[in-house]
This record gives structure tokens, sequence and C-alpha cells, in this order.
């Protein structure tokens, strides 16, 4: 899995589609599972997944937070499992937000509270992790 993070307009869905041509790209809907996105892998074709900051933000409400986390990381998981059992490369794209400044309204702490984690749960799957800042690619891991 590859992970590919950083700012809004960093020219990160540009470095994706230049690396992956041929990849199928997946967004992710409110008040879906992150699982779901199986049932769009292919054999040996990329899986890109991007909207995950929009998805957090509806789904935030539904679930406590540790819940919440829980269940993307089983998802996370299997959705790794499924794919390399396949060959098909798995690439997620997420925002950075913040740069750590903290809100003052509390549903938007909560947001990026949870975009870190879910970053960092990324992270560690991850084979490779990636930061695009102004279209340029940094390998950070």
């Amino acid at each position: 899995m590859q992970l590919f993070i950083g700012g809004a307009c960093a020219g990160k869905r540009d470095v994706v589609t230049a690396r992956f041509p041929d990849a199928v790209w997946y967004r992710l809907a409110p008040e879906q599972r992150l699982d779901a996105c199986q049932q769009t892998l292919l054999a040996d074709t990329p899986l890109v997944i991007t909207g995950v900051l929009e998805w957090l933000e509806a789904a935030s409400g539904s679930m406590q937070n540790d819940a919440f986390r829980e269940q993307w990381q089983r998802d996370m998981t299997g959705l790794y499992q499924r794919a390399s059992q396949i060959n098909a490369p798995l690439i997620i794209i997420a925002h950075e937000v913040g740069c750590g400044i903290v809100p003052m309204q509390p549903e938007q702490r909560r947001l990026r509270d949870l975009n870190g984690w879910f970053v960092q749960d990324a992270t560690r799957q991850a084979d490779q992790v990636w930061y695009v800042r102004h279209g340029l690619v940094q390998l950070i891991k």
C-alpha cells in the first residue's frame, strides 16, 4: 500500500495519476465502511482511494472515536490483505490538515484528530508514504 499525503491543492491527484495511469479510482462515500472498496478491487490493477477527509467528516457523528477507529483499522487491514492476494496495488490519498493550528469548534478539532489517527494507521500499513507539496514529491517512509 502507498499513502500520498499533502495539503489542499498540493498536487496529490496529479502525482498519483501520473504514477498509476491505469488505476481505478474510488471515492469514499458518507455512511460507507472503508471495506466497501473491496468490491472495486481488480487483479493486477491499482486502486486509488480518495475522499478520506470528507468521509471522516460525514461519519464522525455516528460513532465514538475509539469504535470508529477500530472499525477502520479492521477494514484497512482486510482491504490491504485482499489487495495483496490479487496483486492490486492500493493507494490512499489523504489530506494534511491543520498544520498544528487547533480550531475552536469541537467538531473541527475532532475531525483533525480523526484525520490524524487515520493517517497514522494508514502509515503503519503502508509500504511507502509520500509527502506532496507544491507538486514536489518526497518519500518519507
